[in-house]
């Protein structure tokens, strides 16, 4: 299987996505949500650090994510991984690709998930995750709510909401995030690496459209 490089703003639909592909096709999910997230519950000082940033909408430094992503994909290089969150500048972008070939990772897919601010912005004033599991539910999306209210389907412990999952926010993170991404988006169109996904609020369309460009770059 192809490795997948996601290239999405927030609440475009990337970690949903990535716990479909981790299921059913055995892949390595890195988020670097995740990996922070992590960092902040440690309760260490870089933690803490970390914390502020996200709370006021920042970016976390390129040099520490990059840390983080390289530990991480040096534990999974050999299975098929997803990049989720992660190259976010096109500084971390350059650097992805050092790793890469250090570690003689060829076989990549880069994919952009485009959605429309507003539309983003309902699904993060839904989203809620298990703090367990990781697995993301919404409450805004029929298909995509828990069993029982504010439950996890699968460990049955209380959900939890993101502390950043306001309007507030969400519109510094989006526009931050968007100003940050043209860059990206041209340096991967001009490595012919690059495919285009309008988001639908359909998950089975946009799965289906997602594993049909994991199979166009496959027979490529």
């Amino acid at each position: 299987m192809k490795n997948i490089i996601f290239i999405a703003p927030p609440a475009a639909g990337k970690g949903t996505v990535s716990e479909y592909l981790v299921k059913h096709f055995g892949y390595e999910h890195l988020s670097t949500g995740d990996l922070l997230r992590d960092e902040i519950k440690s309760g260490s000082e870089l933690g803490n650090q970390i914390n502020d940033l996200i709370t006021k909408g920042s970016l976390v430094s390129d040099e520490l994510i990059t840390r983080l992503v390289n530990e991480r994909l040096r534990s999974i290089v050999g299975k098929p991984f997803i990049l989720d969150g992660f190259p976010r500048t096109l500084s971390q972008a350059k650097s992805l690709d050092e790793m890469l070939i250090n570690y003689n990772v060829t076989n990549n897919i880069v994919i952009y998930l485009d959605i429309e601010e507003n539309q983003a912005l309902k699904r993060v004033l839904g989203r809620v995750t298990c703090p367990k599991c990781k697995r993301t539910y919404n409450l805004n999306n029929i298909n995509l709510r828990p069993k029982e209210d504010n439950v996890c389907d699968d460990c049955h412990i209380l959900l939890e909401k993101r502390s950043d999952d306001n309007e507030e926010t969400f519109r510094v993170r989006f526009n931050t995030y968007l100003e940050n991404t043209k860059a990206i988006i041209d340096y991967y169109e001009n490595k012919g690496l690059l495919s285009k996904i309008n988001v639908s609020d359909d998950l089975d369309i946009l799965l289906k459209e997602i594993l049909s460009k994991i199979k166009e770059a496959k027979n490529d």
